[in-house]
């Protein structure tokens, strides 16, 4: 190709142009010799394996990205929400309070910048609920694991949390640890501390003003409830727990449902966000060997987790897994066509929920209890009525059986009170029994 100084044709280039050109190709052979990977997304910075061919900081906004669109599209958060955040210390918690803070903060500029400053801006509370005194497991642990969670807490930039470590035992007046302890079955036993604490959260949130209550509950965590509970027989109550609307909890529940755990972890370690690293003993339990299922096909397929929770998203939901025709005002319009509404006048079926789990009733369940009612009669007491409205499951793996030390009435003596309240009541019974002679 011609060179000259002059203007002589379309086949020649200026000097300057072509020196150019030949640095940015030996840069380019250059760093082809060095094996650089630039971003795919902002192609300036060095992509990190890690990070599926993304940069540190373009990672951490495609993390933060999803969860800023479950929060807002699904209308999770408003201005005037008392929101609590129920840490644990792992991972995903970490970082649900991590871009939970980050909304707040970036919510407070604006207010500052605004001239009316006419919508408030939500306040953000953090609670630690403490099991060691209902279980052996972690007693070893606790008091290391509460000093870090306050650190963890302390250290966040203003404005700052209320940290609330609550112990679950001195929510209830029951004796948890004997009530725990009378559970033989090992997966029972950890489902039946898992609806404490959600029982618990709720309390809290209640008792101290709070209307919201964020969950860490990732993708994966999903996953893995997906399988265990098609394994456990769960399946026909599978669709209502894995929904963004949920009014069968006093305060909703709001789970990072987009990202998965890897994810999380791995932006842990990019931002050095401290976590609480609990050892885990081996666990025998169909929870712990549906999670080292899912670890395995993790190593295959890091999308396998994102499949299993898009099939089970194609089931059903229930009624109150949808919005409300006059509800959540603040969801984009351009978005709400994406949602199953309840229209005012649409009449609603009732779902009969079991009083430990929550968990919807099947038609046969449903069926059995309502025979096995007729059948003693209008005297049945209050521990009869409250094993009968217990699902099939929580009867197999959580409820005394008759060569158990414990008797069925010493297991329902202990139950929590709330607990108890959620079964059908005596009187009920007796008038849904009167309306079927």
């Amino acid at each position: 190709m011609a060179v000259c100084g002059s203007a002589c044709g379309s086949n020649c280039v200026p000097k300057d142009t072509e020196g150019e050109e030949g640095e940015r190709l030996k840069r380019l052979s250059l760093e082809e010799e060095n094996s650089v990977r630039r971003c795919t997304k902002c192609a300036e910075e060095e992509a990190r394996k890690e990070c599926n061919g993304l940069c540190a900081g373009c990672f951490r906004a495609y993390l933060y990205g999803k969860f800023k669109l479950a929060v807002t599209s699904n209308a999770m958060i408003s201005p005037t929400d008392k929101v609590l955040v129920a840490f644990s210390g792992g991972p995903s918690s970490r970082v649900a309070l991590e871009f939970i803070h980050e909304m707040q903060s970036k919510a407070l500029a604006c207010w500052d910048a605004s001239n009316s400053q006419a919508l408030p801006v939500f306040t953000v509370g953090v609670v630690f609920m403490e099991e060691c005194n209902i279980s052996d497991e972690l007693s070893d642990q606790a008091d290391d694991v509460i000093a870090q969670i306050r650190s963890i807490v302390s250290g966040l930039s203003p404005p700052s949390k209320d940290l609330r470590i609550v112990p679950m035992e001195s929510l209830f007046s029951s004796d948890l640890r004997k009530l725990v302890g009378s559970i033989n079955d090992a997966t029972g036993r950890e489902d039946f501390v898992r609806h404490l604490r959600m029982l618990s959260l709720q309390k809290v949130a209640f008792e101290f003003g709070y209307n919201k209550l964020v969950l860490g509950l990732s993708a994966s965590g999903i996953a893995r409830h997906v399988l265990s509970a098609t394994v456990k027989g769960q399946g026909y109550s599978l669709p209502a727990d894995m929904q963004y609307v949920d009014t069968r909890w006093k305060a909703p529940v709001l789970p990072i449902r987009d990202c998965l755990e890897q994810e999380l972890v791995t932006l842990c370690n990019l931002e050095s966000l401290k976590h609480v690293q609990v050892h885990d003993k081996p666990c025998t339990s169909i929870n712990g060997l549906v999670s080292s299922f899912i670890a395995r096909l993790r190593e295959d397929n890091s999308s396998r987790e994102h499949t299993i929770l898009r099939t089970a998203g194609k089931l059903k939901p229930f009624n109150f897994n949808k919005f409300s025709s006059n509800q959540y005002e603040y969801v984009p319009s351009r978005l709400r066509p994406k949602f199953q509404f309840i229209e005012t006048g649409e009449p609603e079926s009732p779902e009969v929920l079991c009083p430990i789990c929550a968990s919807p009733l099947t038609a046969t369940e449903l069926a059995t209890t309502r025979c096995s009612q007729q059948m003693k009669g209008l005297n049945i007491k209050e521990m009869e009525a409250f094993y009968l409205s217990c699902c099939q499951s929580c009867h197999f793996q959580i409820l005394p059986k008759e060569e158990t030390s414990m008797s069925c009435d010493g297991f329902f003596d202990l139950l929590p009170k709330p607990m108890v309240k959620r079964s059908l009541l005596r009187d009920e019974i007796k008038d849904y029994l009167l309306e079927d002679s």
